[in-house]
């Protein structure tokens, strides 16, 4: 990655001072030059409950027909929830930083992929992320385009968690924003970002006329995030072909996402959140310690509580009110640029959301996860 120059001893000292001369002007130059950079990961896992079914079942409608499949013994999140060996994601990034401009186009494939963009109009949904980006000045940056959520802890990129199974208040907030948004470096270790949106997770184009404001205070790696607006049509044509009112509530989120070196080997991180619509919303918070215990292995928890406002639908017992204990322990072995994640799980609701491997209703779900990430 790093260029070396090498230069021989002369004996005419003011000739190698004239070469030592040259080679810093060369370098600089070199630095100032646009660069390109290709990086991203491949992720597979194998997964498996203890006190659950581990197989997809049929489901049927009430006439009969088959519908597909139903996994009734996962947790209720995104990403790794499928049974026996599975596969993530590719994740290809390109990008290209000149001086002042540059650009990142973030390609997904795989299930991972798939989840983790949404698109209900037609086109691959393969961009997780596409944007520009203009550094205006050294304390000011403006991107364009599509961009992940800057609300919580955790992201779509399975290297950049160090859970591999994700948490509810990720798996139910904002995933990724088209929008412009401006970033300011404030001093002192202080940052605010304001933002411009499309109504969430509508990446492609902006169906609904409404926009979204996002804003972001940041202090020394803890950020204040915050999300407002409408997240649907007020209109819509009904059964009859008429142009009816709807009644469409404006989404409020605020975002609490942070953390702190405790000692040199001992992290602990920090996510708590709180989202309103009107009568339905979720509220919760995690703890993500960590503990390096060599060089190359670290242990880490996630202990999250997270809540529903009315019958928000998450947890899925149709039941209002409803909550969760969700317990991750996580290792993290690296070997070169493999990770390998075993992962010990249990989820504990307040009704009966899991099926066991007798298809009898239960609130609980243990769960084991192994984990493989590559990243180039």
């Amino acid at each position: 990655m790093k260029t070396i120059i090498n230069t021989k001893f002369v004996k005419n000292l003011a000739f190698a001072a004239l070469a030592l001369t040259s080679v810093g002007v060369f370098a600089q130059e070199e630095e100032e030059k646009p660069k390109f950079t290709f990086s991203g990961t491949v992720d597979a896992y194998f997964r498996s409950n203890f006190n659950g079914l581990n197989k997809e079942i049929p489901a049927f409608d009430t006439a009969g027909d088959l519908t597909g499949v139903f996994t009734p013994a996962a947790p209720g999140t995104s990403f790794a929830n499928d049974p026996g060996f599975a596969i993530g994601m590719v994740n290809l990034i390109a990008g290209y930083e000149g001086e002042k401009v540059g650009f990142v186009a973030d390609l997904v494939f795989g299930p991972r992929g798939e989840d983790a963009v949404f698109n209900s109009f037609g086109s691959p949904a393969i961009v997780n992320q596409l944007y520009v980006y203009w550094n205006v000045s050294e304390s000011t940056t403006l991107t364009f385009g599509n961009f992940n959520t800057f609300l919580g802890y955790e992201v779509i990129s399975p290297s950049a968690n160090f859970n591999y199974s994700t948490s509810y208040m990720f798996s139910y907030g904002p995933f990724s924003h088209t929008g412009i948004k401006a970033d300011f470096d404030l001093g002192n270790d202080w940052s605010a970002m304001l933002a411009i949106l499309n109504p969430t997770d509508f990446t492609d184009f902006n169906p609904f006329g409404e926009l979204s404001f996002g804003a972001q205070l940041g202090y020394s790696g803890q950020f204040l995030n915050f999300i407002y607006g409408k997240q649907g049509d007020e209109e819509f044509v009904n059964g009859a072909g008429e142009l009816v009112e709807g009644d469409v509530e404006s989404l409020f989120q605020v975002d609490f996402t942070g953390g702190f070196d405790v000692t040199e080997d001992f992290f602990l991180g920090i996510n708590a959140t709180y989202q309103d619509t009107d009568d339905l919303g979720f509220y919760g918070v995690a703890l993500y310690p960590q503990l390096a215990t060599s060089e190359n292995f670290t242990i880490g928890l996630r202990g999250e509580y997270f809540a529903e406002s009315g019958n928000f639908g998450a947890i899925g017992t149709g039941v209002e009110d409803s909550d969760v204990i969700a317990v991750t322990l996580t290792g993290s072995a690296t070997i070169g640029d493999l990770i390998i994640k075993p992962e010990l799980r249990l989820d504990s609701a307040s009704d009966d959301f899991f099926l066991d491997s007798d298809l009898e209703p239960g609130d609980s779900l243990a769960s084991f996860l192994l984990a493989a990430i590559y990243s180039f």
